[in-house]
């Protein structure tokens, strides 16, 4: 276990929590882009990300499965990151999460 307890670390626990939600199918998106992808968004995009994880299950999995976008223009870009990670990356590793 990691110990730690610098503000940034901190931040990423939690936000690893957040990011794991009630359905498999959320996790496998939204754990791979937060360890993956995070550290490079701007601030703006990290606060957004923030945002974005603060939203109910259900709006996420419509979002994230293509359903239908945010109406909100910040979510709807972060929606598209993490679908466009999801869609290029190899994320095998967390099909056991």
């Amino acid at each position: 276990m990691n110990d730690d307890t610098s503000p940034a670390a901190v931040l990423r626990k939690r936000l690893y929590w957040h990011s794991r939600r009630g359905m498999w199918e959320l996790d496998l998106l939204l754990i791979p882009f937060l360890e993956k992808r995070f550290d490079t968004l701007s601030e703006e995009e990290q606060l957004t990300y923030q945002r974005l994880i603060e939203e109910e299950d259900q709006d996420l999995f419509v979002w994230l499965m293509h359903r239908e976008w945010p109406e909100d223009p910040a979510l709807k870009h972060m929606v598209k990151m993490i679908v466009e990670h999801a869609e290029n990356t190899d994320n095998s590793a967390y099909r056991t999460l």
